[in-house]
């Protein structure tokens, strides 16, 4: 193998120097950097030799001035922004393979990490729970870019289901941005064993899940003052007194226009008709609301048409088990009796 844990390594996409701390498998590299850990693909890394070799002069040399014309100053380059693709915050697992007594590769243990694709940087709350007990948990800041090394979990302990919680936040806060984002991955042993074998079979080294594609806006307020509704005329209730404040439920509910207004007269059929079936809506539900086992409406025999209309929104009521209209000695055929299932 090229390398080997202790080797001063240079960083070939940020020419920073660190060095070796462990050798994950025949792709990968575990590195530390001015005192971070991350990994490394071989094709990330090199030997710093050549680099210290070039930087040396032995014998510096100024170049000799040369004329330069008008004609041939260059003219000023644009600067272009960082050319990165933002791709998401992501939660990445690391299996580290291993011999067993007959030679063959088994997975010993998986490497946690955090991955931010992001210019963003943010803090988090990183817990890790096995059937909902947790058994690690970190707060920290991972920056725009980076990867950041959590913890290790031993590959038996799979078959305790781990569950992934992160809960990120701004590390610079925008009042148009939410106050944090909580999200979690759950991870079933069935599929992380199959995601190993591809990986195996794909010559790949890490496993990803997507915790975050972009930090989410803050939800618009839609709250109205509540004093402008009362002085709109609004009557404006506390919700933890709601039931205070409706009327209660009947089991019996009487249709008849004189029951619900002292002045029809002046009202056309069809407007009766309408007054009818708000009636019946508020009633229904109510008793719905209160888990009535039935109610009684009293529609009368008349043209037959508000029983229709009525019999016609029962079909379709959620919560109706059952209606019927049958001769009784109070209503005659007057009255319809819906059973609630709940």
């Amino acid at each position: 193998m090229k390398y080997q844990v202790g080797d001063e390594i240079l960083v070939l996409h940020s020419n920073e120097e660190g060095h070796i701390i462990e050798i994950m498998n025949d792709h990968m590299v575990m590195i530390e950097v001015r005192g971070v850990k991350f990994p490394a693909y071989m094709d990330q890394i090199d030997f710093p030799y050549f680099k210290r070799f070039t930087e040396k002069k032995l014998f510096p040399q100024k170049a000799a001035p040369q004329k330069i014309y008008v004609d041939q100053i260059p003219k000023e380059k644009v600067q272009k922004n960082d050319s990165k693709e933002e791709e998401g915050v992501w939660l990445k697992i690391i299996p580290k393979f291993s011999l067993d007594d007959f030679n063959d590769e088994v997975v010993d243990s998986l490497k946690i990490f955090l991955s931010n694709r992001n210019r963003v940087s943010y803090n988090f709350i990183y817990d890790q729970a096995f059937s909902n007990e947790s058994n690690f948990s970190i707060e920290s800041t991972i920056n725009p870019f980076t990867d950041f090394y959590i913890h290790d979990i031993s590959f038996a302990s799979v078959n305790d289901s781990p569950n992934f919680s992160v809960d990120f936040s701004l590390t610079e806060p925008h009042k148009k941005k939410a106050d944090h984002f909580e999200t979690n991955v759950k991870i079933k042993p069935k599929q992380l064993f199959q995601k190993i074998e591809l990986l195996k079979e794909d010559d790949k080294a890490t496993i990803s899940y997507l915790l975050m594609e972009t930090y989410p806006d803050k939800e618009e307020d839609n709250h109205i003052t509540i004093d402008i509704l009362r002085n709109a005329g609004f009557k404006v209730y506390d919700a933890s007194k709601i039931k205070q404040n409706i009327q209660q439920a009947r089991s019996v509910i009487d249709l008849h226009i004189e029951k619900i207004m002292d002045r029809h007269s002046h009202l056309s059929n069809a407007e009766i008709l309408h007054f009818q079936l708000e009636e019946f809506e508020k009633w229904f539900e109510l008793a719905k609301l209160n888990h009535l086992p039935s109610l009684t409406i009293i529609h009368g025999v008349g043209k037959g048409k508000l029983k229709s209309e009525i019999h016609d929104l029962l079909k379709v009521k959620s919560g109706v088990k059952s209606f019927i209209n049958q001769y009784s000695d109070f209503y005659g055929y007057g009255a319809t009796e819906v059973f609630f299932q709940y």
